[in-house]
This record gives C-alpha cells, sequence and structure tokens, in this order.
C-alpha cells in the first residue's frame, strides 16, 4: 500500500497549481481520499476530501471557492486544482486514503510568493 503526491511547486499570488495523489495497493476503492497541509508552526489542517462512491465533497473554509478535488479515471487517484493561490496556501500538502485504515503520503510542497 502507497500514497503518492505529486505537482507541488511555485506559483505567483494569483496563481494555479494542480496536485495529484495516487493511492495504490488496494484491491477496491478506499472510502474517501483527503489532502491535508501543514505549514510550519502551526497544526496540519484538512483541506478537501472526496467521498469514493458517491463523490460528495468537503472543503475547509479558507479555500472553498478556490480549490476543487476531483476523482481522476484510475482507482483511487485524485485531483486537487489550485486557484487564485495566496501566500497563505504556502505548506506541506499531504493526501491520505481512508479505509479500515488511514494511509499518508509524505506530502508535496507548495510554495505560493511573488
Amino acid at each position: 500500500v502507497k500514497v503518492v503526491e505529486s505537482g507541488g511547486g511555485w506559483a505567483q499570488p494569483g496563481g494555479s497549481l494542480r496536485l495529484t495523489c495516487e493511492a495504490s495497493g488496494f484491491s477496491r476503492s478506499v472510502f474517501f481520499m483527503s489532502f491535508f497541509r501543514q505549514a510550519p508552526g502551526k497544526e496540519r489542517e484538512l483541506v478537501a476530501k472526496i467521498f469514493s462512491i458517491s463523490g460528495n465533497t468537503e472543503y475547509a473554509d479558507s479555500v472553498k471557492g478556490r480549490f476543487t478535488i476531483s476523482k481522476a479515471n484510475a482507482l483511487n487517484t485524485v485531483y486537487l486544482q489550485m486557484n487564485n493561490l495566496e501566500p497563505e496556501d504556502t505548506a506541506l500538502y499531504i493526501c491520505a486514503a481512508r479505509t479500515t485504515n488511514d494511509y499518508w503520503g509524505q506530502g508535496t510542497q507548495v510554495t505560493v510568493s511573488s
């Protein structure tokens, strides 16, 4: 079982990035997949979540209207489209896959600065 994030990097304020999370080694769909983020000196916070069967989504208030989480065609793969990025979005973005347990990736760094 492995959870891997990709797509992080640097963007200017107002710019966009798309993160991908792939959870492999599962024989069926996980219950839901989430992106968390953690900035230096701050607690880890939930950014977005998507339920595998229903496709229902949840977002942190701070990213509503700017970020969109969606499912890819591939099993247990999701995207996080981040638009209108702000310096406050700078953080390590970590993906988690939930079955009967939680499986975490190592994270991908997102830096927003001018």
